[in-house]
């Protein structure tokens, strides 16, 4: 996939933490990492448990800064995306992004 899609396309590989243990997140994340992906990402958002604080700390450190971090699947709140975020997510997807924004807004009045 790295090499069909050339150098201008962004490459992320789900792995779908909530199906998987520690030692398989940390072997998938470094898999990606090896095989030249530019993100790892928790989950689609159809399976369970969605994305954890503890999974976005074992998937940066797993990747060692090398790659990105996407934090998706139960996101439903600004609370939530700043705790993916200080856990080490670099790019949040989450089906409720207006409500977030929204409630960050309301936060800050």
């Amino acid at each position: 996939v790295v090499k069909a899609s050339g150098p201008l396309v962004k490459v992320k590989v789900i792995l779908e933490t909530g199906f998987l243990t520690d030692e398989e997140k940390i072997k998938g994340s470094v898999l990606a990492m090896e095989a030249g992906a530019d993100f790892v990402k928790t989950s689609t958002g159809f399976g369970p448990g969605g994305a954890t604080a503890h999974d976005v700390t074992l998937l940066r450190k797993a990747v060692e800064g090398r790659l990105g971090v996407k934090a998706a699947g139960g996101i439903r709140s600004y609370k939530k995306a700043v705790e993916m975020i200080k856990a080490g997510a670099t790019r949040i997807g989450a089906s409720a992004s207006i409500e977030i924004v929204k409630e960050r807004r309301e936060d800050s009045r």
